[in-house]
């Protein structure tokens, strides 16, 4: 078999025709139907069941239909990568508070020493990365959760913290003024959280639980997906919220909000850069891995991360 076969009977798959396959290929129908017939002659099995009236996929070959996407995307990260010699381009992928707070300011810095070096960023949640960086669509990761996986290597680079931002006014200012503001009660006030699946929510979800509420004992408003329409939120006096002290040291510095701290042994933690093991890094690539390491002084390195000495490993 070749990739012009596996090519055709993906894109068969998808469309359910071999009319719409060839039009998308730019080829001919009875092009098509000789590799389909090419495929199952080899593996001697059926992989479509054709009619006048129908297609449909035998379960034999919605298994190959997987394997062969799966052979494609290898292909094409392979070949990403090749190109990518001569331009000298890493592909990373960061999920929210790495993409919006942490990357603007690492990569400009590594720009300035490093001018022939240019970047291509991928922003989704940290399992995204995650099998971004296991199907090799991406060079490094860097998440808010741990990728505990045994081909991928994981280094805490950054700690941060989560806080509570509420709007400035003189009811929370009241409240600031305080040696020890009581958090229950400010957490009765509106609140305003991220969607259910991303890192700051269970961050946030850990130390609801950690003061002995639950969300039901809240007064939730608005789920929001966005980290900064938040912040804009809060600052438009619409509720409270908990977020990453990374993402509100914009809008602290510039005194639109005020920022309540919550328990150090909870409201701890760690953001990570991913990479493979096994991968064959370029100098610049591995350039840049310790340039991460270094920029951001880690208080007690590891100390908050039990699993690193299983699963971290020295550059290659």
């Amino acid at each position: 078999m070749d990739f012009k076969q596996l090519q055709s009977f993906i894109t068969v798959v998808k469309y359910g025709s071999f009319t719409k396959a060839a039009e998308v290929l730019y080829t001919s129908q009875p092009t098509i139907s000789s590799h389909i017939r090419n495929l199952e002659d080899e593996l001697s099995t059926r992989l479509l069941v054709r009619t006048t009236k129908s297609l449909s996929v035998t379960p034999h070959g919605m298994e190959f239909y997987e394997w062969a996407v799966n052979t494609m995307k290898s292909r094409d990260s392979l070949l990403r990568r090749w190109s990518d010699d001569t331009k000298r381009i890493i592909r990373l992928g960061a999920s929210t508070i790495p993409a919006a707070y942490i990357l603007p300011e690492i990569l400009p810095a590594f720009g300035e020493k490093n001018p022939n070096v240019y970047f291509i960023i991928n922003q989704s949640d940290s399992r995204g990365v995650i099998d971004d960086l296991l199907q090799g669509t991406i060079d490094i990761g860097f998440t808010g959760i741990p990728a505990d996986h045994e081909l991928l290597t994981c280094i805490p680079f950054y700690e941060d913290r989560m806080v509570i931002i509420t709007p400035v006014n003189e009811h929370f200012l009241s409240w600031q003024s305080a040696k020890t503001p009581d958090l229950h009660e400010i957490m009765q006030e509106p609140v305003i959280l991220r969607e259910k699946d991303s890192d700051s929510k269970k961050s946030a979800d850990y130390l609801i639980e950690s003061l002995g509420l639950t969300e039901h004992d809240l007064n939730v408003i608005a789920r929001v997906n966005d980290q900064e329409s938040i912040k804009n939120l809060v600052t438009g006096g619409l509720g409270i919220s908990i977020i990453s002290e990374k993402a509100a040291q914009d809008l602290r510095r510039e005194k639109r909000i005020l920022v309540f701290q919550l328990p150090e042994n909870t409201s701890r933690r760690q953001l990570y850069i991913n990479y493979h093991k096994d991968y064959i890094y370029k100098n610049y690539m591995k350039d840049f891995i310790e340039h991460v390491r270094n920029f951001y002084p880690l208080p007690s390195p590891l100390a908050a991360v039990p699993w690193a000495g299983s699963n971290s490993k020295e550059l290659p």
